[in-house]
């Protein structure tokens, strides 16, 4: 059973990879614990948004994923 992390933007860059596959199912905290305390800090943070399965949380830490899930982590969005 497995839930897929799909990291965009910079936060491929920080993660050192694209997508990420960790057990399922995965709450808010598994999530972070599983991304370690630099990359799971930021993740924290009010500027990257969660979406799950195409949907976008409006509150990231009602997160559950269960097997076949894809979490989409999204960076802060800047200017242009």
């Amino acid at each position: 059973m497995v839930v897929t992390l799909v990291f965009l933007g910079k936060l491929a860059d920080l993660a050192g990879e694209g997508e990420r596959e960790l057990a399922a199912p995965l709450n808010w905290q598994g999530l972070l614990a599983a991304l370690g305390d630099d990359l799971g800090e930021f993740i924290a943070g009010e500027t990257v948004k969660l979406a799950l399965d195409g949907e976008l949380l409006a509150d990231k830490t009602t997160l559950l994923a269960v097997d076949g899930s894809e979490i989409a982590l999204l960076p802060p969005v800047s200017g242009g």
